[in-house]
């Protein structure tokens, strides 16, 4: 067997039918959509959930709870063992640093977990430290440096127009 020479098995791909290409193809004129009707019309039909015009269950359940969402802090984990393993001639991490060599992607907080271990001392700089990475930085000679955390987004509202008089 060669990747070159492989086929699917017969019958196992069916080509699509193209309507609406005129009378002699069979799906022509009204295109397998019957007459008039939402159905037959072009645009998205029904939004989901829609239940004939009965009040929506999404609406009939009542609302529960809040949500914190907005000013909730999302760290990208990074682990002891890809510090060892990516910056093994440097002494000196940041998050910077670990955005350039691809552990991290910028916008979000960073945080260290202790997964691994460090055989040479390192200066890591990051938004938070697991405690057990913590001990295991300073058993190994380097430092943790909490850097200040990202600032919440403020919540958007209308401005204040400048009063008259």
């Amino acid at each position: 067997m060669a990747l070159h020479k492989l086929k699917p098995a017969p019958g196992s791909r069916k080509r699509a039918v193209r309507l609406g290409l005129g009378e002699g193809s069979g799906h022509g004129q009204t295109a397998t959509r019957g007459q008039k009707g939402q159905r037959s019309r072009s645009g998205d039909g029904k939004m989901p959930g829609f239940e004939g015009g009965q009040t929506l269950l999404i609406r009939r359940v009542p609302k529960r709870g809040f949500t914190n969402k907005t000013f909730k802090v999302t760290y990208q984990v990074v682990s002891l063992y890809d510090i060892e393993r990516v910056f093994k001639n440097q002494r000196d991490v940041t998050p910077d640093g670990l955005k350039i060599h691809g552990l991290v992607k910028g916008g979000r907080p960073v945080k260290i977990l202790a997964d691994g271990t460090l055989s040479q001392a390192y200066s890591i700089s990051a938004h938070a430290f697991s405690k057990n990475a913590v001990e295991k930085i300073q058993k190994a000679g380097g430092a943790a440096q909490i850097l200040s955390p990202a600032a919440a987004p403020k919540a958007q509202g209308p401005e204040a127009a400048p009063k008259k008089g």
